[in-house]
């Protein structure tokens, strides 16, 4: 199926493929912080220092 944009076709494609870029790199920066943050968190773990919210109810009293 192929559309006529007519004469703005330049700036609908600029417009979809500015919004993919974007979307690309929210993602990825998504992913990198998630990996930078488990591995922070595999870290801490590995030194002794626990999540406060992995501890059960009867630990904190």
């Amino acid at each position: 199926m192929i559309m006529s944009l007519g004469p703005y076709a330049s700036f609908i494609v600029t417009s979809y493929a500015a919004a993919a870029v974007v979307v690309v790199i929210l993602i990825s920066w998504i992913v990198l912080d998630y990996r930078s943050q488990t591995q922070r968190l595999r870290e801490l773990e590995e030194r002794g220092i626990t999540r406060r919210s992995g501890r059960s109810a009867m630990d904190a009293s």
